[in-house]
């Protein structure tokens, strides 16, 4: 197992930096797990990311554009309520992943909306503590 994820580091590495344009999202553990593999690897976010996709907000090295639009909801399943208990525990996954200004409103409000959501621009998310790309 060590060696796979050593692996995996240094393919991850050995690649340019990673760029966001157009990403719909997907399953929050799998997401979860491709940020943790990033390592130093840059991730630019340069157009859409919706929904998991935010959660590269999570990542060490990363940039976001000015006229980037980023989309947040709750977690479902498939557009479906989860329990409560999933619910809280895969939004706290999900807000780990957010600098401490979008995670609390994340938990406070963004969490809330299933169908449908909010949308930052790039701007927002910059004054709110990520790097703006260079």
């Amino acid at each position: 197992m060590l060696l796979f994820r050593l692996v995996l580091s240094l393919a991850v590495i050995a690649q340019g930096p990673l760029v966001i344009t157009n990403d719909p999202g997907g399953i929050v553990a799998v997401r979860a797990a491709r940020v943790a593999a990033l390592g130093d690897r840059e991730v630019r976010i340069e157009g859409r990311c919706e929904s998991a996709c935010t959660m590269y907000l999570g990542a060490d090295n990363v940039c976001v554009t000015r006229d980037a639009r980023l989309f947040f909801h709750g977690p479902s399943h498939f557009g479906l309520p989860l329990p409560e208990r999933d619910f809280d525990w895969w939004s706290r996954v999900i807000a780990s992943h957010y600098p401490p200004p979008i995670a609390d409103w994340f938990m406070q409000t963004a969490r809330h909306r299933i169908l449908g959501g909010y949308t930052l621009t790039g701007v927002e998310v910059i004054r709110h503590g990520v790097r703006e790309c260079a």
